[in-house]
């Protein structure tokens, strides 16, 4: 359970400060998937790099499983499973190469970080190219080899930012089948997105931010009541309160 209280996060550049978060709180609970919905700039990312340990909020509280962020970083790393907007995979090794290393760097042993790659591989349809070397993949496989060595040490949350963002059609929908997998596992799974389909598609809870804000939150059936509109797509441009930068 991902507990976010009261964030906030500014940047000053050419001496213009720009509030990137201001005054963000959710909750994410064990077996459910909660989407952060916003358009692009919103605020997504720079939450979810405090959420996990990249960054430290200016003000406000962060708690994993009841770990504090701010005070325990390690000790929330252990406990999350992290795909970052950015997806750098070590090219000259391969897939297998890349999860094991991960493995390594949370101290399992090889029998354990053997048996976990055989898994996230058969759920991630990776074995056409786990033991490729990862230059010259799609982003796809880039991506599903990112999502794998974030899961290897088998964390209870998982946070992925944008985690279709590039993909086709049909590994959208096979990477849609594995967050599905692992909310009936029982974990706690955060996404950031800005594509409705995706939100509407997996999300129990709803988070939509715009502006740095929270301004409204809740299922889809939820959001729906609580704007007065009929379908999700409607209920989102009216919490925001503009069109710019919505992708339906």
């Amino acid at each position: 359970m991902i507990l976010v209280d009261d964030l906030h996060k500014s940047f000053t550049a050419k001496k213009v400060t720009v509030k990137a978060v201001d005054g963000v709180s959710f909750e994410a609970r064990d077996g459910e998937i909660t989407g952060l919905l916003g358009p692009n700039g919103a605020g997504k990312t720079t939450t979810l790099r405090m959420l996990y340990t990249l960054m430290k909020p200016e003000s406000g509280k962060v708690l994993v499983d009841g770990i504090d962020v701010a005070t325990d970083p390690e000790r929330v790393r252990r406990v999350l499973g992290v795909l970052p907007d950015a997806r750098g995979v070590y090219k000259r090794l391969t897939a297998r190469e890349n999860i094991a290393y991960f493995g390594e760097l949370h101290g399992l042993d090889a029998a354990t970080i053997a048996e976990r790659t055989e898994r996230l591989s058969r759920a991630l349809n990776m074995q056409d190219f786990l033991d490729r070397r990862t230059e010259g993949f799609s982003q796809g496989q880039r991506t599903k080899t990112a999502i794998a060595r974030a899961l290897v040490h088998d964390p209870r949350n998982v946070i992925l930012d944008e985690p279709t963002n590039g993909l086709d059609v049909m590994t959208t929908r096979g990477l849609r089948e594995f967050l599905k997998q692992l909310r009936g596992e029982g974990r706690c799974v955060v996404f950031s997105s800005h594509i409705m389909q995706e939100v509407a598609a997996l999300c129990d809870r709803i988070v939509i931010i715009a502006r740095g804000q929270v301004v409204a939150s809740g299922s889809a059936d939820e959001l729906r009541a609580l704007t007065g509109q009929d379908n999700l797509e409607d209920a989102f441009v009216k919490a925001i309160g503009s069109e710019e930068g919505l992708h339906a």
